[in-house]
């Protein structure tokens, strides 16, 4: 894809056209964001504006139609992007990102179009068990709705974030396989949280739970993920570990809880101890 990304970076017109084209095409909104994100990080917002745009409109005649994922996804790799390049900092870029899609999730964006009556009501119809659920969750007092609003809306919203933080990375090695080679790895390997920063997200994350408002303390643990995920790279890394080691590790990654959990752990771990440093010290 970097044969494509240097085709892309010959101008403007071809970065314009080829976002708005991938965005246009439905299940390529992450190859459009990722070319608006390409093109800020490497000229600045303000440069990027015209394939950023290219990008929003056919990304807005998707939301007009239902789907709001493209959109908010090319807007939030935006602004990543934007924050990434100035402040350099991965940590801090997914933070804003994660708290931005949280907002996005507790002010309805990622509600259903239609309601959630006719949704559940095809879940009725579609299964008893799930029919059974639904009628003892009301029968304790629940308003199955409201549960039904905030399930969808954190299910979009981490979709969204999480495709985000891909494009951003993909656009991140766009950027170093063009102009940095190597960058990226290296870059990448050394991200993890600082304790103020996880410190920032724990605050956060309690404060919102105790206005009702649960988004966040759904979508922040997101960067302390990535930065567990970083980790598990940089050790491959140091080590020369084969690459299978790191297929293994998605595929247990994307398959099961417990993975996810000493991911998050080690990121914990990582954000006080450093671990990486200390490999490194002891090569």
């Amino acid at each position: 894809m970097l044969a494509l990304a240097r085709w892309l970076m010959r101008g403007l017109p071809y970065a314009a056209g080829g976002a708005a084209l991938a965005t246009l095409v439905p299940w390529l909104f992450w190859l459009g964001a990722a070319i608006a994100a390409l093109v800020t990080l490497r000229k600045g917002f303000a440069p990027a504006l015209p394939v950023i745009i290219a990008a929003a409109l056919p990304a807005g005649f998707w939301w007009s139609q239902g789907d709001v994922i493209p959109l908010a996804s090319v807007l939030l790799v935006t602004l990543m992007a934007v924050i990434l390049r100035e402040r350099m900092r991965w940590s801090e870029a997914m933070i804003v990102g994660a708290l931005v899609a949280a907002a996005m999730v507790q002010f309805g964006i990622f509600s259903p179009p239609g309601g959630t009556e006719l949704m559940l009501e095809q879940l009725r119809q579609g299964s008893s068990d799930v029919d059974q659920m639904l009628t003892e969750l009301a029968n304790q007092g629940y308003n199955t709705q409201q549960l039904a609003i905030i399930v969808v809306g954190g299910v979009t919203g981490l979709v969204v974030l999480v495709a985000a933080i891909a494009c951003l990375a993909l656009a991140r090695s766009w950027q170093a396989g063009l102009y940095n080679p190597g960058g990226f790895r290296e870059e990448f390997h050394a991200l993890r949280l600082t304790p103020k920063e996880l410190a920032v997200l724990a605050v956060l994350s309690v404060v919102s739970m105790m206005l009702g408002a649960h988004a966040l303390a759904v979508l922040g643990w997101i960067p302390l993920l990535v930065a567990g995920i970083a980790l598990v790279h940089g050790y491959i890394g140091l080590k020369g570990m084969n690459g299978l080691w790191l297929v293994a590790f998605y595929v247990l990654l994307i398959m099961t809880w417990p993975t996810i959990l000493i991911v998050l752990l080690l990121g914990l771990i990582d954000t006080f101890a450093n671990i990486r440093a200390r490999l490194a010290r002891g090569n």
